[in-house]
């Protein structure tokens, strides 16, 4: 067993749960791990879940209380719809923190994943009126698939959950006012990629934000940035740079598989 598991006493689920299920958690702890490489985690505080294949609408999140760059494919808790705790963990899970992602996984099938973060960048521009501005070429990879969402307070309430289906509909990326980024993905790596060029674009208006006048992407050229992404992924999406990131997660700390 790895040390790391080992004093947080979390056996291996190895060759315990499916092949499937096995191959979803290392691809959801190595998100938790990436997302804590790249400073856009909150502490514990925010969430990526994964739904698990299958009829039975089960999900895999984080512990509740381990940092990000802690969390192993073996200590991800397999829950239902509902939040309940369907696998063995000495740690809890946060309901309050499932009541976004499980009311967008209610409706939208293509939700394999759901990513959210509370980003230094990210809530800046989510605390701004104007939202995303067409400034950027990352920029242009967002507006055509983005929703907004105002901010109710400390998202616990259940009545919230059907605005914030209505509000996102069937966009990819989310942009919680005063509050906070959300991608949504057909897998993690697709809801990671989203995440990592809505950082970017967020990143770069502030920035941009504290220099001269701002120059804006020309109208045209926001038409059909959707085709203009496959041909520079190569018509391979996030996988042209899934496999390199997990390459680097194994150069640094392969523990994320434990």
């Amino acid at each position: 067993m790895n040390k790391f598991n080992e004093s947080l006493h979390i056996p291996s689920l190895q060759g315990q749960v499916s092949a499937a299920e096995w191959q979803l958690r290392c691809e959801l702890a190595a998100a938790y791990r990436l997302v804590a490489l790249y400073g856009w985690s909150d502490l514990v505080f925010t969430h990526i879940s994964a739904r698990i294949p299958g009829p039975e609408h089960q999900f895999l999140i984080n512990p509740y209380g381990l940092m990000f760059d802690e969390i192993t494919a073996s200590s991800l808790i397999r829950v239902d719809q509902a939040c309940n705790k369907l696998s063995e963990s000495p740690f809890p899970v946060n309901p309050a923190g499932f009541t976004i992602h499980s009311c967008i996984h209610q409706v939208r099938e293509d939700a394999a994943c759901v990513l959210h973060t509370h980003s230094r960048a990210g809530v800046a521009v989510a605390a701004q009126k104007c939202g995303v501005l067409p400034i950027s070429q990352q920029s242009t990879f967002v507006l055509g698939s983005l929703a907004y969402h105002d901010y109710e307070g400390v998202a616990l309430r259940e009545a919230e959950q059907p605005r914030l289906q209505a509000d996102l509909g069937s966009k990819r990326f989310l942009m919680l006012r005063n509050h906070g980024l959300l991608t949504v993905g057909a897998s993690i790596a697709d809801a990671f990629l989203s995440m990592y060029i809505f950082e970017s674009v967020c990143r770069i208006q502030i920035d941009a934000q504290a220099g001269g006048e701002l120059q804006p992407v020309h109208p045209q050229i926001l038409q059909g940035t959707a085709a203009v992404m496959k041909t520079a992924t190569a018509g391979m999406g996030a996988d042209i740079a899934w496999p390199a990131l997990i390459r680097k997660l194994e150069r640094l700390d392969p523990s994320y598989r434990s």
